[in-house]
C-alpha cells in the first residue's frame, strides 16, 4: 500500500510524496481553478482533489511513473477515463 501525503504550497500547487515500501517519490501538482469550477468544488477541496488523483494514478502505474511535475487537466489527456472516476471517487 502506497502512503501519499500532500502539501499546499501556493494556492492551487502542492507537493505530494509517495511512498511505496522503500522507495519515496516527489511530484508537484497544480490544479487548475477550471477544474474545481467544473467538478463543483472549491479552492478547500483542491488537496482532496490532488490525494485522489494520486491514487487514481497509482491504481495505473507505479510512482515512478508518475510525472515529477504536471498540471491535473494533463490527467486526462492519457486516461480518458479520470475525470468520471474521479468524480466517483470524490462522491465516496
Amino acid at each position: 500500500m502506497s502512503e501519499i501525503r500532500v502539501t499546499a504550497m501556493e494556492p492551487l500547487h502542492f507537493g505530494v510524496q509517495v511512498t511505496e515500501g522503500d522507495l519515496t517519490t516527489s511530484h508537484r501538482v497544480q490544479v487548475p481553478p477550471s477544474m474545481l469550477d467544473d467538478l463543483g468544488l472549491s479552492e478547500a477541496d483542491a488537496s482532496a482533489v490532488v490525494r485522489e488523483t494520486i491514487g487514481f494514478l497509482l491504481d495505473r502505474e507505479p510512482a515512478t511513473s508518475i510525472m515529477d511535475e504536471f498540471s491535473l487537466d494533463d490527467v486526462s489527456r492519457f486516461f480518458p477515463d479520470y475525470l468520471d472516476e474521479l468524480s466517483a471517487r470524490l462522491a465516496s
